[in-house]
């Protein structure tokens, strides 16, 4: 069922607030798109539902325009923006950041990017595609603020470490958190001194094997909401599964799905 003015995916009153933020980050156009909403509603449907681009509903245009939307979006890096814009209109917490990694599992559409000269190998590290325990995935690192939404994420082959993705994630943060929460996964001196010299306070527990530290409980059992950001953004099934053959669309989805639970706040 559509509402008055919309197509039933996005309400009018999530409609007026994105649509605001969409007009700011969009590319250069000479002529107005005169179906914006439609198109961007099929595209969000495409993603939650983890469908084809030609199962998108009649009601919600050609497929193959939110397609060439979305793709043609996703390389000059609108997603990506739409997230910063989302997140300076609610204004970042930044009593805490908390930073997680997930495994996601890819379907097997979504190998066969374009090689551009180099090797399989070569493509899948460029695509952020590998193979874990789990099967064919990526590795998907987030870090998120004190209310457990997201500023930006990284992404690495399936089998890769977390630890490595955990300096880029810092470089989101536009004024340094109080405090930096992980799990052991990130256990690293190297780390926590970089934390420290960025004017930050690490609360990340030791490895069995290594000395213990100090981890104050009341801070790291805050941990929590950067669990429950991935247990809410994977509801869309194309962030739970990986269908995007390149690692840019990929980061698309998870900046749409990261801006719409913003919105949602």
């Amino acid at each position: 069922m559509t509402n008055e003015t919309g197509y039933g995916v996005l309400t009018d009153a999530q409609w007026a607030e994105l649509a605001p933020l969409i007009e700011q980050c969009r590319p250069p156009h000479k002529t107005e798109h005169k179906h914006l909403r439609r198109t961007i509603e099929a595209i969000i449907w495409r993603h939650e539902n983890g469908a084809k681009w030609r199962s998108i509903p009649p009601h919600l245009g050609p497929w193959w325009m939110a397609a060439q939307t979305f793709i043609r979006w996703s390389h000059h890096g609108v997603w990506e923006r739409l997230l910063e814009l989302a997140q300076q209109r609610e204004g970042l917490k930044l009593g805490m950041a908390f930073l997680d990694g997930t495994t996601i599992r890819a379907h097997q559409k979504a190998a066969g990017a374009t090689k551009k000269g180099a090797t399989s190998a070569q493509r899948d590290k460029r695509e952020a595609l590998g193979r874990s325990r789990g099967g064919f995935s990526t590795k998907a690192s987030v870090i998120v603020d004190g209310s457990g939404r997201a500023i930006g994420f990284a992404l690495a082959p399936g089998q890769a470490n977390e630890l490595p993705m955990a300096p880029v994630l810092l470089s989101f943060l536009t004024a340094m958190a109080l405090w930096i929460v992980a799990d052991r996964g990130y256990s690293s001196h190297a780390f926590r001194m970089l934390i420290w010299s960025l004017g930050a306070r690490p609360a990340i527990p030791t490895k069995r094997n290594e000395a213990p530290l100090a981890c104050p409980p009341w801070i790291y059992q805050n941990r929590n909401l950067v669990e429950r950001f991935w247990s809410r953004v994977k509801e869309w099934r194309a962030v739970a599964t990986r269908y995007e053959k390149t690692e840019r669309s990929f980061m698309g989805v998870l900046c749409m799905a990261a801006t719409m639970d913003w919105l949602k706040a």
